[in-house]
């Protein structure tokens, strides 16, 4: 739950709740306390930082194996985490150089006003397609739940993905949303991690029981497939957490270079176990039939997982109002304050709009890795150090940052193309259908 440790951290800030100053530093700034920052050790730090990058990415990690060929994949994985806990390590060092400890501070003490605005944009786009992500979660979910409980057709009112994503945002997420004070979701946002082990669970269970019954797709386990350059953004998206990278330094005691990289390496590590177990366990269970969303995969009426889609379900509603807070701040930084109301219900009007045009996670997770994702965890990190860091470009310590910038412009350029160009024309997505295993199964239990 990508900002969920931010509420408990600084509870005392977000009783204020007030945006005047932001654009002086950055976005995080709304959640700093004014009379300082609480610091904890290096185990709560650590906990912070997992819960920080662990959040609803994971759940398309088996999509993006299955897009770039298992053992593509896995490689890639273990990259773009090594790359993520590089390039994070990267701005606590330009934020040293420079003196200057946010991110947007970061970048305008690199490119000016350009870097500045140019960030701005970024940190508007990652929570706003992000929160486009958790009403297609909502939807693919709380329609086969609500299926299961009352038996409903397919072609029933509340078993439309439409009209359960509408009734979430008037009666769920427009209200939290619309809450000055955020504090009070802390305590529910903090359950996001356990959720998240909960599901990882559930899927781990049935792994055991569907796997031997479920036949592999052909050429499933191929070295390599087509959509390497997407699958990198979905990694990319489930490892993102670099605009709360100064956040989390502050509230470690003492904070310094060398207990940032040892938190760092330590967490990073972590989340990489974590978002492979969903990825080789859904995978293994699934092959060529993994869904951008993994818990699409599971029959319409498994309890347990439908018990797993309601702890999503609510994990995201709960991270939703979060992800508004940025966008509403950002908004206010690069023109001016606007009103509260009003800019929520565009925000979220906007992105209820966008989310019923389609039903396919796996196409919304790749182009926000793509867009906003790869650009604020590769590129920007790496090109601040370059500028910033004193030398010759290709001097040898400044060449990985440079490596890292040009993967990170690779990545968003082709991967980009690859989505555009392949859109109409490439399956990502089954919503709304059961899965042909699923008639099998179920023949089977009747015998």
């Amino acid at each position: 739950n990508e900002k969920s440790f931010i509420l408990k951290t600084h509870r005392n800030a977000m009783d204020q709740q007030v945006i005047d100053g932001v654009g002086e530093n950055d976005t995080d700034n709304i959640f700093e306390e004014r009379k300082g920052v609480t610091t904890t050790g290096l185990s709560f730090a650590s906990f912070n930082y997992i819960n920080s990058i662990v959040g609803s990415g994971v759940i398309g990690i088996a999509f993006a194996l299955h897009q770039a060929g298992f053992v593509t994949g896995l490689f890639l994985l273990a990259f773009v985490a090594l790359v993520t806990d590089y390039s994070l390590i990267l701005m606590v060092r330009s934020a040293h150089i420079s003196g200057s400890f946010s991110y947007q501070g970061l970048m305008e003490a690199a490119f000016g006003r350009t870097g500045f605005y140019l960030l701005t944009f970024l940190q508007f786009v990652y929570p706003f397609i992000a929160m486009v992500s958790y009403n297609v979660v909502v939807g693919d979910t709380v329609t086969k739940v609500l299926i299961r409980i009352f038996s409903l057709t397919p072609g029933s009112l509340f078993a439309r993905r439409d009209y359960v994503v509408a009734m979430a945002t008037i009666f769920v997420t427009i209200p939290l949303c619309l809450l000055k004070d955020m504090a009070k979701l802390a305590r529910a946002s903090f359950m996001s991690l356990i959720f998240i082990i909960f599901i990882l669970s559930a899927i781990f269970t049935r792994f055991i029981s569907l796997a031997p019954q479920i036949e592999a797709t052909q050429n499933s386990w191929q070295v390599y497939n087509w959509g390497v350059v997407p699958a990198i953004g979905i990694m990319a998206f489930a490892f993102m957490c670099h605009h709360n990278v100064f956040l989390l330094y502050a509230s470690i005691e003492d904070a310094d270079q060398e207990k940032w990289d040892k938190v760092t390496h330590y967490s990073v590590f972590t989340s990489f176990i974590i978002a492979s177990l969903f990825g080789i366990t859904g995978y293994a269970t699934f092959t060529g039939y993994s869904q951008g969303d993994l818990l699409e995969n599971y029959c319409w009426d498994d309890d347990l997982m439908n018990a797993a889609r309601i702890a999503f379900s609510l994990t995201i509603l709960l991270t939703f109002p979060i992800e508004c807070l940025v966008t509403r701040a950002v908004i206010s930084q690069a023109y001016r304050p606007v009103s509260h109301f009003l800019s929520t219900i565009i925000i979220v009007g906007s992105t209820f709009l966008i989310s019923i045009s389609t039903d396919c996670l796996g196409v919304v997770l790749e182009l926000n890795g793509v867009v906003s994702a790869v650009p604020l965890a590769f590129v920007l990190p790496a090109a601040s150090y370059i500028k910033l860091e004193e030398g010759s470009v290709l001097s040898k310590r400044k060449l990985p940052a440079l490596g890292v910038a040009l993967f990170g412009s690779l990545v968003a350029t082709l991967g980009l193309a690859t989505i555009m160009s392949t859109f109409s024309t490439v399956d990502r997505c089954s919503h709304g259908h059961i899965m042909p295993y699923c008639y099998n199964l179920s023949n089977q239990t009747t015998d």
